[in-house]
């Protein structure tokens, strides 16, 4: 699974990267050494939007969400907290993933993510769960293949009201390969540059052709390290959470 990752570039340099025609300077986040589930994360996704000419193509957008997916059939937004990752095994025939997978894909930023991996402590010869960030060897940035979805709050009584809507989002993952192999058997599919506008086009509903796409994660050579246990506690933060550590 991916329960943690890392994500720190700029809304400027992703929108520059994923070639975004919009994004509105007052959604923003800081950059996050500790991204866990449930907090706001950038998305890269593509919407035809109502106030453009008929015919248009979909606008790419960059966009905060909230990590966890909430299907829209949801009776409260609690469920989303379970629905950080979707299989990619399974990804299309899940009910809560499959309406998304042919209507509603992203792209997730990512430095690079954590994996946990149980140790023997020689000090006290009791094991214990060692954190390891996992990156490309490049520095280049991971797009984390994800799905979004909204939810309407039914408690709040106008469609208008942005706070009927909570529109939320969830990870793909995949079979571990490289080094990320080493410490867990899975891992985050990060899709090929050549293959994010097939992926992110919303006029693109095929499953077949859609999970071609995700045949192989394109995460290029991948650097393992293992960094502090600060990085257990989601409270803590900062650049010091990716910087080696002594196992």
């Amino acid at each position: 699974m991916c329960g943690r990752y890392a994500s720190t570039r700029s809304p400027q340099d992703l929108a520059r990267l994923f070639r975004v025609d919009d994004w509105r300077p007052e959604e923003t986040l800081a950059p996050n050494w500790n991204v866990a589930p449930t907090n706001d994360v950038w998305a890269v996704l593509e919407r035809t939007r109502r106030d453009r000419e008929e015919g248009a193509p979909p606008a790419r957008e960059l966009r905060p969400l909230r990590w966890g997916l909430v299907p829209s059939w949801a009776k409260d937004p609690g469920a989303g907290a379970r629905m950080i990752n979707a299989r990619v095994e399974t990804v299309h025939e899940k009910p809560a993933f499959r309406r998304a997978f042919t209507r509603r894909r992203c792209l997730l930023p990512a430095d690079g993510f954590y994996e946990w991996q149980q140790v023997e402590d020689p000090a006290t010869g009791r094991t214990r769960k060692q954190p390891y960030f996992i990156h490309p060897e490049d520095g280049r940035v991971m797009a984390l293949a994800g799905l979004y979805e909204y939810w309407r709050d039914p408690d709040v009584e106008q469609d208008d009201d942005p706070a009927a809507w909570l529109t939320t989002c969830t990870i793909i993952t995949t079979e571990a390969t490289d080094a990320a192999g080493r410490v867990h058997p899975r891992m985050p599919l990060a899709l090929d540059p050549g293959h994010y506008d097939a992926w992110l086009d919303p006029h693109h509903d095929d499953p077949v052709g859609l999970r071609a796409l995700l045949g192989r994660p394109a995460d290029g050579r991948l650097n393992v390290r293992p960094v502090s246990t600060a990085v257990n506690n989601v409270r803590n933060n900062g650049p010091r959470l990716v910087e080696e550590a002594t196992p």
